[in-house]
């Protein structure tokens, strides 16, 4: 088949491109690195030209809501009316588990949009929901520390590896449309602080952590809301795994 992957540079679009072409479908990278701006639509026409599907892997951070629902609504509305001139026939989504138990969070209110216009829209969808994946505790870190102490929020997660994501996306993007897809999530639950913990020791990274609740990750986010369903999809590789063979 031949696939585009849009966010193709990306943590996960990178990974799915590396799948779909180990299956030896032929994959178009959609990415400005590429040519290809999902903000102004420059480069998609051609770009998706004979294509079958397309997965859609783009992010945005932002700890503006305004402005991730406006990102979220360009590239996806550009991406889908480029979809429909070029007839393709199965759109995936990337999505996250629990979006929509979360109203404070920018990047979530983003994503509701993206679901949306999907939906909505006139190319046959799926769209996938995953929860946070095992790399997700230390970029948290990241943004918050200096002078080698971070803060991070308490969350209780149940993380899936990155290639793992890859794998799941590449499977149902050679398959037909299945709408609302169950959550997929990884094998355990984990402490997101224990997370931070682990992941630093490994890496030989020293940093204080100072769980608390930020205005990006607050504590509506609290208990069970970032967990996946009990008909989840449950991908193999556990945080122990992962830790061991970061993929």
């Amino acid at each position: 088949m031949r696939i585009a992957v849009a966010g193709a540079t990306g943590n996960i679009g990178a990974r799915t491109v590396a799948v779909l072409e180990q299956a030896a479908h032929d994959v178009v990278r959609i990415s400005r690195s590429h040519g290809i701006d999902l903000l102004s639509g420059e480069g998609l026409d051609a770009a998706l030209t004979d294509v079958d599907g397309v997965v859609d892997a783009t992010s945005h951070e932002t700890a503006d809501r305004d402005e991730a629902v406006a990102f979220f609504g360009a590239a996806t509305s550009n991406l889908l009316a480029a979809e429909e001139r070029a007839g393709v026939r199965h759109h995936v989504l990337l999505s996250i588990v629990g979006i929509d138990r979360v109203d404070g969070n920018a990047h979530y209110a983003g994503k509701r949009e993206q679901e949306r216009l999907v939906a909505e829209g006139p190319t046959p969808w799926t769209i996938v929901p995953f929860t946070q994946f095992h790399d997700f505790a230390a970029t948290v870190t990241s943004w918050t520390e200096h002078d080698g102490v971070a803060t991070i929020p308490p969350l209780l997660v149940q993380p899936i590896a990155p290639a793992d994501v890859a794998d799941i996306l590449a499977e149902i993007a050679t398959g037909t449309p299945q709408g609302h897809y169950r959550d997929v999530a990884g094998p355990e639950p984990q402490d997101l602080v224990d997370m931070a913990r682990r992941t630093n020791d490994t890496r030989g990274h020293a940093v204080k952590l100072v769980p608390t609740w930020s205005s990006l990750l607050g504590p509506e986010m609290a208990g069970n809301v970032l967990l996946p369903g009990k008909d989840a999809r449950i991908a193999p590789t556990t945080f122990d795994d992962w830790l061991a063979n970061p993929r």
